[in-house]
């Protein structure tokens, strides 16, 4: 039996949380979503995300300050940073907050699957 591949995607986007959640379902990973940091860190703190994808702009703290209390919560859980073009700086700082790796936005789905893919195998998960 597979082990499950549990990944938490927090977007202020519903329609890109929605088309990646269901892409990434198509290629037998569980995925939830959040909106908020608010509501991504209890899901962390419950311990069922194995990986988490964190834009950096959210609508209730940047993504710097929901990696520190993600990071907290789960101090080694890989957590790959979603940025713009102009938030790529963002990016970099959360790569020196502990961020596992980042991406840039519109991502594709394959690259996307290759960075969790990477993440899950860093983190000792089966992918």
């Amino acid at each position: 039996m597979k082990r499950p591949r549990n990944i938490l995607l927090v977007d202020d986007e519903e329609d890109f949380l929605a088309t990646m959640a269901r892409r990434l379902g198509r290629r037998e990973f569980e995925v939830r979503t959040a909106t908020r940091c608010t509501d991504a860190v209890p899901i962390v703190a419950s311990g069922w995300p194995q990986v988490v994808v964190l834009d950096v702009m959210l609508p209730d703290t940047d993504g710097i300050a929901c990696l520190g209390r993600i990071k907290q919560a789960a101090p080694r859980l890989p957590v790959i940073m979603l940025t713009g073009h102009a938030s790529m700086q963002a990016s970099l700082q959360g790569m020196e907050q502990g961020a596992s790796d980042y991406c840039l936005k519109p991502i594709e789905i394959d690259e996307l699957v290759e960075k969790l893919i990477i993440a899950f195998n860093e983190a000792g998960a089966s992918a």
